[in-house]
């Protein structure tokens, strides 16, 4: 007759707590977000800071996008505005048909 009502070996129970803390640390070193370093503050502040930040880059932006300059001149590619990009891209389809 054998005893069902027996406590699991130490072995056992062992093993069981050993893959619980290994699965531990994979979770620890797969989920957990990393430190690369100290944080480096740009400055800004103040919400007055960011919008004036903000609308300095669309500045920036809207000159560039108004703006004819070489992307490479090495091999010939230029910036158009882009009013005038869309305006050669439509002759392009049209003279297709």
């Amino acid at each position: 007759m054998s005893d069902s009502s027996r406590s699991a070996p130490l072995v056992t129970i062992l093993t069981v707590m050993a893959g619980c803390a290994l699965f531990l640390v994979v979770i620890y070193y797969v989920y957990l977000p990393r430190r690369t370093g100290a944080f480096v503050d740009d400055g800004i502040h103040t919400m007055t800071q960011r919008r004036e930040n903000l609308a300095k880059l669309r500045e920036k932006e809207a000159k560039q996008a108004g703006a004819y300059a070489w992307a490479d001149q090495k091999t010939g590619v230029v910036q158009l505005p882009l009013d005038r990009a869309m305006e050669l891209t439509l002759q392009k389809y049209a003279s297709r048909k």
